[in-house]
């Protein structure tokens, strides 16, 4: 388990709301371009997301797996025959699909994917995702294909057309990782609906486990 990384970068002084707002229960800590030394700029947010994914496995359940690097995330990914020989090594994106599989054989944990069309409403799994983080208070990954960038999901503002997602973004390169200065710069952020794309489809990755040992 990573000592280095920042912790619960959503975490703010003052929540921006204060009703309606869902969030995820127990510890993570925050992956991002190029946080190990691995290269990774352009083509790595999926893993980094996962990576965030892992790191609050290893903080909330029993079962503890050292968080996976970016190449063996491609090994798994190989041998579990999801990729072929080639992807190892490679700079080849990864999305939910494969965030589930990795999370599956590494915690034998399940995880639901939820499938957003082009022009449907993200409004459509607001509720979906209110009851994730209430039921399993678990990360979310979410990832498109017009909207490629991945996304770590910490919280839901429900509020109709006006929900938010409290997204946590992997594209950061630096070295600076407080929750001020993130947030200020907008790596961490609250992102109404109507600010994605309706030209994308979303696919959304929730793992399927309770924090059982949160903050112990």
């Amino acid at each position: 388990m990573s000592t280095h990384l920042t912790l619960n970068v959503h975490i703010e002084e003052s929540p921006v709301f204060t009703k309606n707002c869902y969030l995820i229960n127990g510890d993570y800590e925050y992956y991002h371009y190029l946080c190990d030394g691995f290269d990774d700029r352009g083509w790595g947010c999926g893993y980094r997301t996962l990576q965030t994914i892992c790191s609050w496995m290893n903080h909330n359940i029993e079962k503890k797996c050292a968080v996976p690097s970016v190449p063996e995330i491609q090994t798994i990914l190989v041998d579990l025959e999801d990729k072929p020989r080639s992807f190892f090594n490679s700079k080849q994106w990864i999305g939910s699909f494969e965030v589930c599989l990795v999370i599956d054989r590494l915690y034998d944990i399940p995880c639901k994917i939820i499938h957003v069309n082009k022009k449907e409403s993200l409004e459509n799994i607001v509720e979906v995702l209110k009851d994730h983080f209430i039921r399993f208070g678990s990360p979310v990954m979410m990832g498109g294909d017009v909207d490629c960038s991945s996304k770590g999901i910490m919280g839901i503002y429900v509020n109709g057309a006006e929900s938010s997602l409290l997204i946590v973004d992997p594209h950061y390169v630096g070295k600076e990782q407080t929750n001020h200065f993130l947030q200020n710069k907008g790596w961490v952020k609250w992102q109404p609906l109507k600010d994605f794309l309706s030209s994308s489809f979303y696919n959304l990755c929730l793992p399927q486990t309770r924090a059982e040992c949160a903050n112990v």
